[in-house]
């Protein structure tokens, strides 16, 4: 044991220890090293501070220009005809916020400050917030008007307008509108026992014999009044709150001013909370369904009400609420779904268009505008016109006075004197009127120009009137695209409106022949017989057989015939043979 304890302190005994003539000869390379080491540090330390600053300045350089990019994209998208905008432009805010985040995070670990926001999505924010501050008044003016609704209920839309769409405030304006009460209102607030002086609306022996109670609307007996005083179950505070209940209905159905009120109040309040709904839903909600069928109902039954005469007072209440709506695409889509059921309301349509800034489409709106006031051959009066030109936007109404003067609805004369006699009313200088003639593109204006030809043709005027007006748009521009619109007009017609607009075009009021009449013809004839029409000359075809057959000597066939042998005698001796009036030839 003693031999192996001293080999182990042999094998792990400690260095000896240098002698200074050794650490003096090692120091100056030790010296050497170590001032070699703090160099490399201090360079290494240099090359990072570098590199660091190279990463941030690239990062923060990346970072402003896909913020830039974003800008830019959204006030393009913005500018799009299309619905889901705010989707789009949100989702692209969302993924440069995410961006901006991971770009931080790379450097500072935390963006510094909020990225700038776009403009539409600033004014939708901002829409929002005005749309949550105009409930409270309409609500308080709701309340105020006592109206059926629960005081309760309403007061409950200003801190939580989604309510409105929950099924027993849905139940209930449904019974606002009608004139009934849901019968859960009447079982809680009344009891059981007071249902026997209601009529149940819902139930139905055949179509829904067990409707589940909470579904189940009613409305007051015709003898209501009487059996409330019989029935002495109730307690009398319950018949007092009955009878106002009973009073408050039978004024909303009135036909007075405050009933009008009372219901003008609630579509407006309705407008508002549908929108804050589409607004606050855009992920979900279709912009169809909000502003081509919600809102237009509400607007119309706020101007219009039943009546056959528009308020510019309601007019301009609707303008307001149309105010709201951020895209100028949705506020158009709103106004050109107002008046689908016909009648005043689409009048209106044609009114708030005309009172709009920016419509694609003004001309084709007031030449519609002007058909819709003026029946077919039946001149309203000057008075009548004029009260519904008065509501249109001031700077357009010369150009509606001028359309009115050059409708093909009345007889030239006819137009031109009402024209001024409402041009007097309104107010307007002849001076204005002249400055009215609008600049329209040439293929609009001839698209226009022959749109007024197809409706002469439609409406069964004189097939001499309708070549008259076919002579003298191409004495006014005479050209191919021209010519070719006028064949086109003409094909677009029945059969046999196209012959008798054929044998009256050569023929002039004195009796003479129309000089560039023959060139046309022969350009008809040509696109007649071509194969691209073929079906345009299977209807004139079987239209001229069926002439033929019920008398071989009429005057409209032997002149269609006579004409085309005119300008093309193949193509008279090919039509002759189809219809069966000479044999074909060799």
């Amino acid at each position: 044991m003693v031999q192996i304890k001293d080999m182990t302190q042999t094998e792990n005994g400690a260095t000896p220890a240098a002698s200074v003539e050794e650490i003096q000869k090692g120091w100056n390379d030790l010296t050497l090293r170590v001032s070699q080491l703090e160099a490399e540090r201090t360079a290494l330390e240099q090359e990072n501070k570098s590199l660091r600053f190279m990463l941030e300045r690239a990062v923060e350089y990346r970072q402003k220009s896909h913020n830039e990019l974003v800008l830019l994209l959204t006030g393009l998208v913005s500018k799009l005809p299309i619905n889901d905008i705010g989707v789009i432009v949100s989702k692209l805010v969302e993924h440069n916020s995410a961006v901006s985040e991971t770009c931080a995070a790379l450097i500072k670990g935390k963006a510094d400050s909020a990225l700038p926001q776009p403009m539409i999505l600033k004014a939708l924010e901002q829409t929002k917030r005005d749309l949550t501050a105009a409930l409270k008044p309409e609500v308080e003016e709701l309340i105020k008007l006592d109206t059926p609704l629960e005081n309760e209920l309403l007061e409950s839309l200003v801190g939580q307008p989604d309510i409105f769409f929950t099924p027993a405030f849905v139940r209930a304006s449904r019974c606002f509108m009608k004139g009934q009460v849901p019968r859960e209102r009447i079982v809680r607030q009344f009891g059981e026992e007071s249902l026997v002086l209601f009529n149940d609306m819902t139930t139905d022996p055949n179509r829904n014999p067990r409707p589940r109670p909470e579904e189940i609307v009613l409305t007051f007996k015709p003898d209501f009044e009487t059996l409330l005083q019989q029935n002495s179950s109730l307690p009398a505070d319950k018949r007092a709150g009955l009878a106002a209940l009973y009073q408050k209905l039978q004024r909303s159905k009135a036909a007075t001013d405050e009933a009008r009120l009372q219901r003008n109040v609630f579509q407006r309040l309705s407008f508002l909370i549908e929108l804050l709904h589409y607004y606050e839903n855009q992920n979900t909600e279709s912009p169809e369904v909000t502003f081509a069928q919600r809102l237009p109902v509400l607007i119309e039954q706020l101007v219009v009400g039943g009546t056959e005469q528009l308020d510019e007072k309601l007019i301009e209440q609707a303008e307001t609420l149309l105010g709201f709506i951020v895209h100028n695409d949705h506020r158009l889509m709103v106004l050109y779904n107002i008046g689908k059921g016909g009648g005043i309301g689409k009048t209106l349509k044609y009114v708030m268009l005309l009172r709009t800034e920016e419509i694609p489409d003004l001309n084709q709106v007031i030449t519609d505008f002007i058909k819709r006031l003026i029946p077919q051959q039946n001149a309203p009066s000057p008075d009548s016109l004029a009260s519904f030109v008065r509501l249109v936007h001031p700077d357009i109404q010369p150009r509606v006075v001028r359309v009115i003067m050059s409708t093909d609805r009345l007889r030239k004369e006819e137009a031109e004197a009402l024209g001024k006699a409402v041009a007097e009313k309104l107010g307007i200088k002849e001076l204005e009127i002249a400055k009215a003639e609008p600049s329209v593109p040439p293929e609009t204006e001839r698209q226009l120009a022959w749109e007024k030809i197809k409706d002469m043709i439609s409406s069964r005027a004189d097939p001499g009137s309708v070549a008259a007006a076919v002579r003298a748009r191409l004495h006014a521009k005479y050209d191919a695209d021209e010519i070719r619109q006028s064949w086109i007009t003409l094909t677009e017609a029945d059969p046999i409106s196209l012959i008798r607009v054929f044998c009256q075009l050569p023929y002039l009021t004195d009796g003479s022949t129309d000089s560039v009449a023959r060139a046309v013809m022969e350009t008809y004839v040509t696109r007649l017989m071509h194969e691209k029409y073929a079906s345009t000359y299977q209807k004139v075809m079987n239209s001229l057989r069926t002439m033929f057959q019920a008398n071989a000597s009429s005057p409209t066939l032997l002149n269609f015939m006579a004409l085309v042998r005119w300008v093309d005698p193949a193509a008279a001796n090919k039509l002759s043979a189809d219809i069966g009036m000479v044999p074909a030839p060799a």
